[in-house]
């Protein structure tokens, strides 16, 4: 296990992190709001932190309040924020707004246009590739930020594959950011930078060669192409990982559902971490599932994700109660 000590990180995330308010009900009828932080990329770097590992996050937050609790979050779940920056050019940091609308089904809406994060440059990214960092995780989100952003993250991940920095990529494909011809023409020179791409099904047309491919020729196509490992993600039907020596497939861990919203990225976090403690493929994707267990059962982005000894509580028999 890789403990947190004055070293630097050992993964490094890059990407917007905004202010998250989450309404208890409708908007329009004024409900009370809960504020928060959010953002794909800063949700898989604290899951990583709670399970012991030295995480950083790099990104740009606006000189204002919600800016510095962005931060003071990400501080206190022990994530490096040495190379975050704080945008002086009067910049907002981005926010969005959350309502469950009925069942279990949720609406999301952004006010990240022309925000800090989107500002994010390269010169932002490289000094955080320091000797040390072994795993660097994008997502499809942030290029569909700004151009400069998207060059941001296409460089980093190239000068991290030059210094053997594993490079993992969760598509993470967002409509209301951009169309699927946009982000294709962005996501296909990062994936092809990627070691590890993490997808569902519904999102390998966005990163593959041929967009037409059924989903085992294009997952055959990417391994073929160089990526190391191939992760499908499938929601409540569990996860595969494929590698040129064959496919490993994972159920999801039964728990009850109470807020799916950063799901995926625990479940990244899990499989991240496994990597980094050199566990197998399928202790990967054991770890991956039961991290997202953790999400998927508690409400919030990340509140609910797991330290390294709450991992073995879903092997416990049903009703266990420790004294």
């Amino acid at each position: 296990m890789s403990g947190m000590s004055g070293a630097g990180p050992e993964a490094v995330t890059v990407g917007e992190t905004m202010a998250a308010l989450r309404a208890t009900g409708p908007i329009r009828l004024g409900a009370p709001m809960r504020l928060s932080v959010a953002g794909a990329e800063a949700n898989v770097a604290i899951g990583l932190a709670r399970l012991g590992h030295r995480a950083g996050w790099v990104g740009r937050v606006g000189d204002d309040e919600f800016g510095a609790l962005v931060l003071r979050t990400l501080r206190a779940e022990q994530v490096d924020v040495s190379h975050a920056r704080v945008d002086g050019d009067g910049r907002p940091t981005g926010l969005l707004a959350r309502e469950d609308r009925i069942a279990d089904l949720a609406q999301v809406a952004y006010y990240r246009a022309g925000s800090a994060g989107s500002a994010l440059r390269t010169a932002d990214v490289l000094p955080a590739l320091n000797p040390g960092v072994r795993v660097l995780h994008l997502t499809g989100i942030t290029p569909a930020l700004s151009p400069g952003a998207a060059e941001a993250v296409r460089t980093a991940a190239a000068r991290a594959r030059e210094l053997g920095i594993t490079v993992c990529l969760d598509v993470n494909y967002r409509a209301r950011l951009w169309s699927p011809a946009r982000a294709r023409t962005a996501l296909l020179p990062l994936a092809r930078l990627a070691d590890v791409l993490v997808a569902s099904a519904d999102e390998l047309h966005l990163v593959g060669e041929d967009p037409a491919l059924p989903e085992q020729e294009a997952v055959a196509a990417l391994i073929a192409q160089g990526r190391r490992e191939v992760v499908i993600t499938r929601g409540g039907d569990g996860a595969s990982a494929i590698t040129a020596h064959g496919t490993l497939d994972t159920p999801a861990r039964r728990v009850p559902v109470v807020d799916v919203v950063g799901a995926g990225e625990a479940f990244v976090a899990g499989y991240l971490s496994g990597l980094l403690d050199g566990l197998d493929i399928a202790q990967r994707l054991h770890r991956a599932a039961t991290t997202g267990a953790f999400s998927v059962a508690t409400r919030g982005d990340w509140e609910g994700l797991p330290t390294r000894r709450d991992l073995p509580l879903l092997d416990q028999p049903a009703g266990t109660t420790f004294r």
